[in-house]
């Protein structure tokens, strides 16, 4: 115990003194965040959208202004045809909808009424957006208008509930899957730079001719910076919950627990780079292609993981993010709920130990290999 707590201490010391491990775990995890908060929003936006009315029925008129009175669109009224086409294409507009002479004969005759909704393609989901708008407009519209008997309006009105987050607020999920992310990162980049620079500054030689065992030196390269990402994690959920007022349904003693294991599989990953590279630039390149990229886009936290090819979705199985996000997700939004948090406790257990015997076998403790 005496050489594992002297390894300890070391390890310490060179947090202490090396300030880019102190950037990795408490300034880069801020700028990430704050990047999250503020620069990456999936909520609804508003577009904005030409119309142009031929029909010169006065009752029309009321359905331009509907446009107007929507919070999701910012409508431009246009007399010319061409001027709607240059704002379009010089990006000014996301989209049209121009009303033809006959929209409102067609209505009092119980036709089918056409109506033109251009939508700028470059942009497919915003295109999407400017549809489904103008069709809610629209549709609301002629519920309210005398038409509403002659277009055969539906029946039922469905009334919708939002469950967990009832604002519809990306940032409530968006936040503590960013939580993940950074911690993936941050628990393979920080072990990843161990081992290499102990060979790089030739103190690792001078380490091996003393008596430390295997295991003493894996332990004092875990520990340490087991508890740093620790400390991280704990200023990540406290910049969630008291500074951007994300709410928290879950328990704080649980959810430190599983992100403990999370970061105990994190820091495995990195350690078995390190310990296989014993150079500092090509390990933190192969830290960001195996843990930040695939992290980022395959864990389900950007894109829907069941929307991806079937091999991609197998690949997500092995990856520990995808697990530490449902979990957390879960946690901040609807509480602790025991069957996420025992089957994501259990994979990042199982996948832990594994990296944590790949890394005791992959440890030299010789210099001629």
């Amino acid at each position: 115990m005496s050489t594992l707590k002297a390894l300890i201490k070391k390890e310490f010391l060179q947090i202490i003194r090396d300030p880019s491990s102190i950037i990795i775990a408490f300034v880069l995890p801020l700028i990430s965040i704050l990047i999250y908060m503020y620069g990456i929003n999936l909520d609804t936006v508003k577009v904005t959208i030409g119309i142009k009315n031929d029909d010169a029925n006065p009752e029309i008129a009321t359905l331009v202004k509907s446009f107007g009175h929507s919070k999701y669109v910012n409508s431009i009224v246009y007399d010319n045809e061409k001027e709607l086409e240059e704002g379009i294409v010089r990006s000014r507009l996301k989209g049209a909808v121009i009303i033809p002479n006959d929209f409102s004969t067609n209505l009092s005759r119980a036709k089918t009424a056409e109506v033109l909704i251009i939508t700028d393609g470059s942009e497919v989901n915003t295109a999407n957006y400017v549809q489904n708008y103008s069709m809610q407009i629209i549709n609301q519209w002629l519920a309210s208008s005398r038409y509403s008997n002659a277009t055969k309006m539906p029946l039922v009105n469905p009334v919708v509930r939002t469950w967990y987050n009832q604002d519809l607020n990306s940032h409530y999920f968006i936040l503590p899957g960013s939580v993940a992310i950074t911690m993936t990162l941050i628990g393979i980049l920080l072990t990843a730079l161990v081992v290499a620079r102990e060979w790089e500054r030739g103190t690792m030689e001078a380490l091996l001719t003393t008596p430390v065992r295997k295991i003493d030196l894996v332990l004092g390269k875990y520990i340490p910076y087991f508890c740093l990402g620790m400390l991280s994690v704990s200023f990540n959920v406290a910049l969630c919950i008291a500074v951007f007022k994300i709410p928290f349904r879950g328990n704080l003693l649980i959810l430190m627990f599983v992100s403990g294991l999370f970061l105990f599989t994190s820091s495995g990953i990195g350690l078995l780079i390190s310990s296989k590279l014993k150079n500092q630039f090509l390990a933190s390149q192969v830290s960001l292609g195996i843990g930040f990229l695939p992290a980022l886009m395959l864990s389900g936290l950007m894109f829907p993981i069941n929307s991806m090819p079937v091999f991609f979705q197998q690949l997500t199985r092995i990856l520990p993010p995808r697990y530490y996000i449902t979990f957390i997700e879960s946690e901040f939004m609807a509480g602790t709920v025991w069957e996420i948090v025992i089957i994501n406790s259990l994979f990042l257990t199982i996948l832990g130990s594994i990296l944590f015997a790949a890394v005791y076998k992959n440890t030299d403790m010789r210099l001629d290999k």
